[in-house]
């Protein structure tokens, strides 16, 4: 495998190799860790595309991607809701 050279600050390397030693791991598979914990636009528009498709097969709905854009965020919603009853639980100010 070839490899290659990043430039980074010295504090930004020193905390990366302090992460990685942390983990076990080399600085170089810490960052090739990162690194595919994140996914590329395509990737990510490939995600979306196929559980839209999912979703279209398991309710037989034929819903356009225009109408699943306009849709609620639902899932937001719920982790909205969520942190207001935590918040007032606490006691804490919203």
């Amino acid at each position: 495998m070839a490899t290659t050279t990043i430039q980074v600050s010295r504090d930004t390397r020193d905390h990366l190799a302090q992460l990685a030693k942390e983990r076990g791991l080399s600085l170089g598979q810490y960052v090739a860790q990162l690194a595919e914990q994140q996914p590329t636009e395509a990737q990510r528009a490939e995600r979306l595309a196929a559980d839209r498709a999912a979703l279209r097969a398991l309710t037989g709905c034929d819903i356009s991607d225009d109408e699943f854009d306009q849709a609620p965020d639902v899932l937001g919603n719920i982790y909205r809701i969520a942190a207001e009853k935590v918040r007032a639980a606490r006691g804490d100010a919203a």
